[in-house]
Order: structure tokens, then sequence, then C-alpha cells
């Protein structure tokens, strides 16, 4: 299998390191090579958290290269507008969770908040795919990432994996009330 390049960003606390390794645990419960980092930064105070995943033969490290990525996934509109101009290849894929979590620079009013429009912009004129997730009704803020995750998997977006494997993958990492909730949201939003 061709390389298959995943970037992903978010802000500290928004579980990007769960969504990550829940796609990661996917491609080995799918019999897929995978390999993945994350880098932290400053994610106890709302910093940028990012992490990157390679999936396919022959792959030696899990570093993603800027502009290289066939698809970035985003917990965060700035996050996904940066991520996306700075990792997306030609003709890759941008998956986002509509949500703001204002930067630093946007509180302090130095910076303009992005606009859903905007990202829209963005994938018009470099002719990059774009999904938006957002749903009101999630049980919990902090299901945002699963809820994302269902949108990945119900466009088929990582090719190779299917609701089982991510199923799979959230039984190595949950229990309990936390395993129920997430499975339940899951496959209610692919339905």
């Amino acid at each position: 299998m061709k390389a298959f390049n995943i970037y992903l960003s978010g802000v500290g606390g928004q579980g990007i390191g769960l969504i990550s390794e829940i796609i990661l645990r996917a491609a080995d419960h799918a019999g897929l090579n995978a390999l993945g980092v994350d880098t932290h930064g400053l994610a106890q105070r709302g910093g940028i958290v990012s992490s990157h995943i390679r999936i396919g033969d022959n792959i030696h490290s899990p570093l993603v290269s800027r502009h290289s990525a066939n698809l970035v996934i985003s917990l965060e509109r700035h996050e996904a507008l940066r991520a996306a101009a700075d990792y997306l290849a030609a003709a890759g894929t941008l998956v986002y969770y509509d949500t703001s979590w204002q930067p630093l620079p946007v509180r302090l009013k130095k910076a303009a908040e992005i606009k859903v429009e905007q990202v829209e912009e963005f994938c018009r004129k470099g002719s990059f795919k774009l999904y938006a997730v957002h749903h009101t009704d999630l049980p919990d803020p902090r299901m945002q990432n699963i809820a994302l995750l269902a949108g990945i998997c119900k466009n088929g977006l990582v090719s190779g994996l299917n609701a089982d494997n991510y199923r799979a993958a959230m039984h190595d990492l949950m229990a309990g009330r936390m395993l129920q909730g997430n499975l339940d949201l899951f496959d209610r939003l692919l339905a």
C-alpha cells in the first residue's frame, strides 16, 4: 500500500491524542502498517497539539512532511486553516470540527477570528476536499473528537479502515461508561 499521510491538529484538551491513537490502533486492527507520533507543546495551557500518522508499506518515519498530508484532521477552526496551509498535499482533504477555541492573539484583539468562509475559500482555491463536522447535541463537548472520527469513518476518509476497526480501537483504549458513551455516539452519528 502506498503511504497515506495524516496530520492532526488541535488545542490542548480537545482529545487529539485520543483520536490519533484510535486511528493508529484501527490501522493495526485492519492489518495495516502504521507509525505515529504526537507533539504536545503547551497542551496543558491551551497550546497547539499535533499528531502525525503514516499508514502504508515501506514507512520508516512517522513524521509527515510539510505539504505531503493526504488528510488533515483538526478539532478547531483556527488550527484547521493553519494545518491545511502547512501540511495539505495537492488533492488532499481537510476534515475539521467546526468550533473556535480563540487563540491568544484573537483574545487579545491582535488577530481576527477565523470564519468558516475563510476555510471554505482556502479549500476552494487549493482544490482541496473539505468536510466540516459540527453537532449541537453532543452529550459532552469532550466528545467532539469522536464526532469527528464518525465523520471520517462515514465518509471513508482513511482507506482500509472501517467502523469495526475504529470500534475495536476504542475497546483497546477505553472502558466502562467512557467506552459505552463514546461507542453510542459513534454509532449514532454513523447511522
